[in-house]
């Protein structure tokens, strides 16, 4: 039986549909004419998230375009809720962060919310959700982000800094507003209830437009934040959304940190990855050798095919390849399995090289007089 289609802040489950998610969240398709106007601007190496459509939505990336033409500049903000282990799931707001802080020489603000993730799940202390953001932070430095444009910050150890301007916003807004967007109850924690000034102040960082390439599942924060910024002094952020990366299990829902089997972990070693794509990557193919090189596969439900079109092959010509030949029976769903185990685990080796290299430059990510660093380059760009 198919999950039921939701997606909020907090859960994504079923398959989802996209299209409606535009509708109902009022959000701005990303358009031909848009796709264009972005690759006019940045040149013919686009994103494969712009290229394949993973870029589905978004809120004024056309002002953003404006303010980068104009030289005035934006800044990119994205975060992580620490967790015991990051996923390959959980790094692609941050490779795309990467790119486009490359692309446009950005600022780019990463807020760990530990606090979050504390309030929310009762399992956790807080001295173990400050470890988890240790280990994360590794990981997210290891995408490579530029030091000189980037700041990392945990919500506990800067809350002092956060707090004059989450009161501001908080002013701005009711318990009611709030009940409505996120779905609080009598039942929510009063910290939960704070929290999205935090997740929003950080958008108001620099006296310029924020752009956050995020999954729609986070657009509520964004929303509150367009609702009351201007009436601040800021600008209303800017969106990307990204689609969601499937788990391994099938096409509905996304990957889970709390079920193993939906995701390939940045800490798994090459025999692990095979093992899990092999077992559990849904397949594609039709349930013998004989019928599928018959009938061939569906590359749409297949997992391994799936990642592929996200993460593992940049090459549109090797993709379209491999999409045809599999449609066709002339390429099998092990096949297909067997080229995703190579590119992720060659993937995963070189990330967890450049993991080790990170424990040295925490310190610089983290510095507490990085943000008065960047808001002076910001003046004097």
């Amino acid at each position: 039986m198919a999950q039921e289609f939701k997606v909020d802040p907090w859960k994504v489950s079923g398959k989802v549909d996209y299209e409606r998610l535009v509708n109902q969240f009022q959000s701005q398709r990303f358009d031909p004419d848009l796709l264009k106007r972005t690759q006019d601007i940045i040149g013919p190496n686009l994103h494969p998230f712009f290229r394949r459509g993973i870029v589905f939505s978004h809120r004024d990336f056309d002002k953003i375009l404006d303010d980068y033409e104009s030289g005035r500049g934006f800044f990119l903000y994205t975060g992580r809720a620490p967790s015991l282990g990051m996923h390959i799931g959980h790094l692609i707001p941050f490779l795309f962060t990467k790119w486009l802080q490359d692309v446009f020489r950005s600022n780019v603000y990463i807020e760990i919310t530990d606090d979050e993730k504390f309030l929310s799940n009762d399992e956790y202390t807080l001295d173990q959700t400050r470890k988890f953001a240790y280990e994360n932070i590794l990981d997210i430095i290891a995408v490579g982000l530029d030091p000189d444009r980037t700041f990392i910050f945990q919500d506990t150890e800067y809350i002092g800094n956060m707090y004059p301007l989450a009161i501001r916003i908080a002013k701005k807004l009711t318990f009611s507003q709030l009940r409505s967007t996120f779905g609080f109850d009598n039942s929510t924690n009063p910290g939960l209830g704070f929290y999205p000034m935090l997740q929003m102040s950080t958008s108001m960082f620099e006296p310029r437009r924020c752009l956050i390439p995020c999954g729609i599942d986070q657009d509520p924060y964004w929303r509150l934040q367009r609702d009351v910024a201007e009436s601040l002094g800021y600008f209303k952020t800017s969106v990307l959304h990204l689609k969601f990366l499937p788990p391994l299990t099938g096409v509905e829902g996304k990957m889970s940190s709390s079920q193993p089997e939906t995701a390939i972990y940045l800490t798994d070693d090459p025999k692990t990855v095979k093992n899990k794509i092999m077992k559990y990557a849904f397949s594609g193919g039709q349930p013998s050798v004989e019928l599928h090189r018959k009938i061939g596969g569906d590359p749409e439900v297949d997992v391994a095919y799936q990642w592929l079109y996200f993460l593992f092959s940049t090459d549109d010509n090797e993709l379209n390849k491999i999409r045809e030949d599999y449609r066709a029976g002339r390429l099998l769903s092990g096949e297909i399995k067997e080229i995703l185990v190579d590119r992720i685990n060659s993937f995963l080796d070189s990330h967890r090289a450049k993991r080790e290299e990170a424990k040295k430059l925490i310190d610089t990510f983290k510095s507490t007089g990085k943000l008065a660093s960047l808001m002076r380059a910001t003046v004097h760009e």
